[in-house]
């Protein structure tokens, strides 16, 4: 089965390659082991979804998959790996994802990302992925436990394109938290969302987008900044957070101003939907105005949960399903991207290596372009897609993927999608004996 799909692995795995070629090596003096071939080593521990660095060392004993499939010339020890990838910051890796999104705008598959008019739905949130109480670097955040020891820890703002109506999710390239050069304070997520959203409008001045966030997000500077960088938005709210907002939402429904309407929830359920427009978001920021969208959604057992967002969308009976449905899409970055990223063989929260300077953020960096990788092969390239509908489940498609990949020789990745999606026949076996 030959696929000319743009996300055929094979193509996928030398994009990756050829721009890890034009990262700049700064070591000097002799070279042994090219920059390239230690980040393309990096990228296939995470590609392959290797439970560590030990077992990744091992497969140097058989080498030549790694070096056929994802075009190492020389393969890094694991010690050699994490000395040369701990120099190399985490931005450098930034036109490595920049090459990838452009051949997604390129092939047209975005439009299946189509679901608000004014544009695409970027989910943005932080996570762990990293903590010790011994290990450390001068980048660790510091948090003093109960019993007086330090926690030293890393976390990561992640971005990704989601829909409502996609499994798939599309990662952006991601803002390590992290303590910043000459800054004795934590970095925060705050902080780090500035510089996520000034970056990735350097990335993607012209895309559409749509931001929604938990309720930490719905405060003045930050709608400000996304309105600077023309994003639109959908925040969650929490009346003990926004007393004044909601204090004059109950004021529009006793004047009759709040607009009602009872329509179509998830999954069967039936959807109140009320909405307040231009109203102030607090009282310290009164020209800030914002629309309000509630809802409350009963269950088949009479269960009701409510839900409140911010926007600067159009509310309308025509338009609040769908603002809605994006509102919790929110979830998309943690389900289905930080979840499956700790829970479905990609062993995030795993220490590969934390190095002394940016390995352990590179690491997670390297981690999330595998994931964008095999999102991009799930979203548009009908042998993977074939290959995980018969697997079920990642975790087992991944498991035979290295199980074959360690035992028989292969061209290309996607002749070994081939032998697991029709099967292969090994005609003769040679039992090597020891005669010595």
């Amino acid at each position: 089965m030959e696929t000319t799909s743009s996300f055929n692995i094979d193509n996928l795995l030398e994009q990756v390659r050829t721009e890890f070629e034009q990262v700049k090596d700064g070591r000097i003096g002799q070279i042994g082991i090219s920059l390239a071939d230690a980040l393309m080593s990096g990228f296939a521990l995470f590609s392959l979804k290797d439970p560590s660095l030990l077992a990744f060392d091992q497969r140097r004993q058989e080498p030549e998959n790694l070096q056929r499939i994802y075009h190492i010339g020389q393969l890094p020890s694991d010690t050699q790996m994490r000395k040369i990838l701990d120099e190399v910051s985490p931005e450098e890796l930034r036109p490595v994802y920049q090459n990838l999104w452009q051949t997604v705008k390129q092939s047209g598959v975005l439009k299946q990302f189509h679901y608000l008019p004014e544009g695409y739905i970027l989910s943005l949130d932080g996570t762990n992925y990293f903590s010790s109480s011994k290990v450390h670097c001068e980048n660790c955040l510091e948090k003093t436990l109960r019993n007086g020891e330090t926690l030293y820890y890393h976390q990561m703002l992640g971005g990704v394109i989601v829909s409502p109506e996609q499994k798939v999710v599309l990662p952006l390239f991601p803002e390590p938290i992290i303590r910043q050069d000459g800054q004795n304070k934590n970095d925060c997520e705050r902080n780090a969302a500035k510089r996520f959203i000034e970056k990735l409008r350097q990335d993607h001045p012209d895309l559409p987008l749509v931001m929604v966030e938990d309720a930490l997000s719905s405060n003045a500077p930050h709608i400000e900044l996304l309105q600077q960088h023309d994003i639109r938005f959908i925040l969650g709210v929490k009346e003990s957070d926004h007393a004044h907002l909601f204090a004059k939402i109950a004021q529009a429904v006793a004047t009759g101003t709040a607009h009602q309407f009872q329509g179509p929830g998830l999954k069967g359920s039936q959807g109140q939907y009320r909405w307040v427009t231009q109203i102030p978001l607090n009282a310290s920021h009164p020209n800030l105005l914002v629309n309000v969208l509630e809802y409350w959604e009963t269950e088949s057992s009479g269960k009701v949960t409510h839900w409140a967002w911010v926007t600067d969308l159009t509310l309308n009976k025509q338009s609040v399903y769908r603002i809605m449905r994006a509102g919790r899409g929110r979830w998309k970055v943690e389900n289905e991207t930080f979840n499956t990223l700790k829970n479905q063989g990609y062993h995030f929260e795993h220490n590969f290596g934390h190095g002394q300077q940016y390995l352990s953020s590179l690491f997670a960096t390297l981690m999330m372009l595998a994931f964008l990788v095999d999102q991009l092969q799930q979203l548009a390239d009908p042998l993977f897609q074939k290959l995980t509908k018969k697997m079920v489940t990642k975790r087992h498609l991944w498991e035979r993927v290295r199980a074959l990949f360690f035992d028989l020789p292969f061209d290309k990745m996607s002749q070994l999608y081939q032998a697991l999606l029709f099967g292969y026949r090994i005609k003769h076996i040679v039992v090597l004996l020891n005669t010595s």
